[in-house]
């Protein structure tokens, strides 16, 4: 069963199989003999976050303090970016999202995960919106 899953089956879906074929087993004997004879499922790899952390970062402070309230619209902003996986490879979104409404306010998209698209997001928001001062806080 191993070796037909292209070694990529590990004691649990071993053990899953052997079951649904009938054969009455101990999870624990499954993974004892493949621990014997040296047998290894294939681990899939770690996700990788898409924030990566300068050595000497320095952190923004929480200029809304946890409030996620707005007393009138566009004088509160917070963002979020988010990684997609098509099918012609990853998109990158940016929004930026009203406290007080809780409509996304601006938005944008790209190949990359770099510091311009959050501020395009941003910029596109106060070109849309009056000119009135704006906070903008997003995670870590």
């Amino acid at each position: 069963m191993h070796a037909g899953s292209r070694g990529a089956y590990g004691a649990p879906r071993i053990h899953a199989a052997l079951r649904r074929a009938g054969r009455m087993v101990n999870a624990k004997r499954v993974e004892r003999l493949m621990r014997v004879h040296h047998i290894t499922g294939i681990t899939r790899r770690r996700r990788r976050s898409l924030t990566r952390q300068a050595r000497r970062a320095a952190f923004a402070a929480d200029l809304i303090g946890r409030d996620f309230t707005a007393p009138r619209p566009g004088m509160r902003l917070v963002g979020d970016t988010t990684e997609l996986v098509t099918l012609e490879g990853k998109l990158y979104l940016a929004t930026c999202i009203d406290l007080r409404t809780r409509e996304i306010v601006g938005w944008a998209m790209a190949d990359h995960h770099r510091a311009e698209l959050p501020v395009a997001a941003a910029s596109c928001t106060r070109t849309a919106a009056a000119s009135t001062p704006v906070t903008n806080s997003a995670p870590r």
